[in-house]
Parts: C-alpha cells; sequence; structure tokens
C-alpha cells in the first residue's frame, strides 16, 4: 500500500486493516477523467467559430449548451469512466490512453 495524496492516515489504516491497495495516479491525470475527452470535446465542438461580445454572452451560451444536454450524455460519460478505471487496474497503474488508441 503506499499513501495517497489526500487520504488520512485514518483511512490509510483502515485500508491497509482490510488489504485493500490505493492506486497512485497524478492529481490530474487525463487517461482517467472523462472530462477531458467526454465534456470537453463535445463543448469545444459546439462553441467552435462562435465569437461573444462579452463573458455574460458566453455564460448564457454555456448554461444554455449544459441545459440541453440530454441524460444519456451524463450516462455514456460515467460509464466510459468506470471502463477507464478498470483499465487503470488492468494495467497496474499504467497509461491508460496508449491502450485504448492502440485497441482502435
Amino acid at each position: 500500500m503506499f499513501p495517497s495524496h489526500g487520504v488520512a492516515n485514518l483511512t490509510q489504516q483502515w485500508l491497509q486493516h482490510y488489504g485493500w491497495e490505493i492506486f497512485l495516479h497524478p492529481a490530474h491525470s487525463p487517461d482517467l477523467a472523462p472530462s477531458e475527452f467526454h465534456l470537453f470535446g463535445p463543448l469545444k465542438c459546439h462553441l467552435g467559430g462562435m465569437a461573444f461580445e462579452t463573458e455574460d454572452d458566453l455564460i448564457s451560451e454555456l448554461r444554455n449548451w449544459f441545459d440541453n444536454l440530454d441524460f444519456d450524455f451524463f450516462r455514456v460519460g460515467i460509464n466510459s469512466l468506470l471502463s477507464r478505471w478498470q483499465k487503470y487496474i488492468d494495467l497496474h497503474g499504467d497509461y491508460v490512453e496508449k491502450y485504448w488508441k492502440s485497441e482502435l
């Protein structure tokens, strides 16, 4: 077991007692963060080519985009995270994205 940032000593002791393993990964791990692929890609496509006169105009457009997202958009994103974490576990913490691309 390795100490992980943000995990309290008591929690680490509990995990060790029950034989759980803490997986280390960087604070920002794009191969595991669904927002990097599932959220920001479509948002970037939506906003592409648009120009905003004010910050309020941009905020209004963002709110409109989020308000009109279908429930399945979020379900797919969460399911993607589950499969990415499983791949991370199976690869013992190796970089996930290079394996995802090689499987395509």
